[in-house]
């Protein structure tokens, strides 16, 4: 890329990543692309996240200091503990959550959802707190290309029609959704047009107004008033205690770069640290072998007693000391070299979408993935332990990598073998991102089609490596997660999307 071209915007739909690059060439800046193409992913991968949804920025290089800001979903009140406060039959009792089962072809997962699912979203807020911080241009500014794309509709490709697939039991859960998803009487499906005016609206006014209705106004209230007579958890109280927060992420060495990542009380960049760390202490590359090898280090450290002091102050600290001695994804690096990370989950969505709003509220209280000591358990205002690691790869004070990923559980291992190819072995991004991927979990081995497995199964496979099942994908598949990356060597800047997911990179 030449010094003259503006930067690279890797997403995970060709709008998404067009409109963060429209962005860079009016001459905005790296924060003001992200959300440039956070607000249109809002609406062309509305099955991944939206205003309903929560995440995670990261920013640094330029001259920033490192921040990630937190907008990720909080919990609720939980009326099964707070009973008292609903007595006398004024509401309904709490909604059960409703188990749906979601195919990968070759791997399959069961995911929660319904009105009991709904969190405490953060995307407004987030949106907003980014660009009082960072950005050069107005938030309206931003939101109407991706109002205006509400209202006209998305044609639905090939990556979001494949999702819808498999979800199709959620879409059609709830009358308000299969309005938007289903309105012939099937799922949306690949060249069909989803539109969602009501969105649009809620865009609008959310460049117009900012924050204040999603949380504390009109539209706080009609959510509220939605869950409420269906047995939703999450209240009026809940939205309006809700802020942005600012942390320190973490930072590890790894070979000579400084790889920042999402600090507690998230878990996959403590987690992301603690095998690049691990990583780390062996020889460059890493086989095959130590790669699983950390993995399943890593998956052993996610004990009850991890996820749940997460959230105390000095908890990084000590944890690396001791052991160590939906989603979707934008990645943004502009000419001068500020680098803007950003992951937001809407989970799957939990099927209730909001009358007059467009809203689709997350399913993050159902997320099994995130509350593996059993649901209903988090105090309301807690942060919920996401497994999202939006990180930047830092090489002699600048920035050489910026990524991050979906995947639920898988994401932390995308990013590990992402890194290990950019640093151990070289590789370009469209290289590393489409690099087969390999995943332990709780006993099994997961793996796509081009995996040397011969290392691991073999009769000389090294002792220390974990066994258990296999389970080897025919094709590359969304199970192991959706990269973004954008990588810069020398004055050249480089990006890719994850093709399991359809993401795409865009030069500005």
């Amino acid at each position: 890329m030449g010094a003259a071209e503006k930067g690279v915007v890797a997403a995970g739909h060709p709008l998404t990543a067009q409109a963060g690059a429209r962005v860079l060439r009016e001459g905005g800046n790296a924060v003001d692309a992200a959300v440039g193409a956070m607000l249109t992913s809002f609406v062309a991968e509305q099955l991944l996240t939206g205003l309903g949804a929560g995440g995670y920025m990261l920013v640094a290089g330029a001259g920033e200091r490192p921040t990630l800001l937190d907008f990720f979903v909080e919990a609720p009140t939980n009326r099964r503990l707070a009973g008292s406060m609903h007595e006398g039959g004024e509401h309904p009792p709490p909604a059960e959550l409703r188990a749906v089962d979601v195919s990968f072809g070759d791997a399959a997962q069961v995911f929660h959802i319904g009105p009991a699912s709904c969190g405490v979203y953060g995307t407004p807020a987030g949106v907003c707190e980014a660009m009082r911080r960072w950005g050069s241009m107005g938030l309206q500014e931003l939101a109407m290309p991706a109002a205006k794309l509400a209202r006209q509709g998305v044609e639905v490709n090939r990556g979001q029609a494949y999702i819808a697939k498999i979800l199709a039991d959620l879409l059609t859960s709830t009358p308000e959704c299969a309005a938007l998803w289903a309105p012939a009487g099937h799922v949306l499906e690949e060249g069909e047009l989803l539109r969602n005016p009501e969105l649009g609206d809620a865009l609008e006014r959310l460049g117009e107004e900012g924050a204040a209705p999603f949380y504390r106004g009109d539209i706080a209230a009609a959510v509220c008033d939605w869950l409420r007579g269906h047995g939703g958890s999450l209240c009026g109280e809940n939205l309006a205690g809700y802020e942005a927060v600012e942390r320190e992420p973490v930072s590890v060495r790894y070979r000579d770069r400084e790889v920042l990542t999402n600090p507690p009380p998230s878990a996959g960049g403590t987690l992301l640290a603690y095998a690049l760390a691990l990583l780390d202490r062996g020889p460059a590359p890493p086989r095959l072998s130590g790669v699983v090898r950390a993995m399943a280090a890593a998956q052993v450290q996610r004990t009850p007693e991890f996820v749940e002091r997460l959230s105390e102050e000095g908890f990084l600290e000590r944890f690396l000391a001791k052991n160590l001695g939906s989603t979707t994804h934008i990645a943004v690096l502009d000419a001068q070299g500020r680098a803007c990370s950003v992951t937001a989950s809407n989970g799957e969505g939990s099927g209730v979408v909001v009358p007059g709003t467009g809203i689709h509220l997350n399913n993050v209280m159902g997320e099994q993935d995130l509350n593996p000591l059993g649901f209903h358990r988090h105090p309301a205002g807690r942060r919920m332990p996401s497994m999202m690691a939006p990180s930047v790869v830092m090489r002699d004070g600048e920035v050489e990598l910026v990524l991050g990923s979906a995947g639920s559980n898988r994401i932390r291992s995308a990013l590990l073998q992402t890194i290990v190819g950019v640093v151990d072995h070289g590789l370009g991004a469209r290289e590393a991102v489409q690099a087969p991927r390999v995943h332990f979990e709780d006993g099994t081995l997961y793996a796509e089609p081009g995996i040397d497995l011969g290392e691991l199964l073999g009769p000389d496979s090294p002792a220390d490596v974990p066994s258990g099942e296999l389970v080897e994908f025919h094709e590359l598949n969304l199970f192991f997660g959706g990269v973004q990356a954008v990588l810069r060597r020398g004055d050249a800047i480089d990006g890719a999307g994850d093709p399991r997911r359809g993401g795409v990179a865009v030069r500005a």
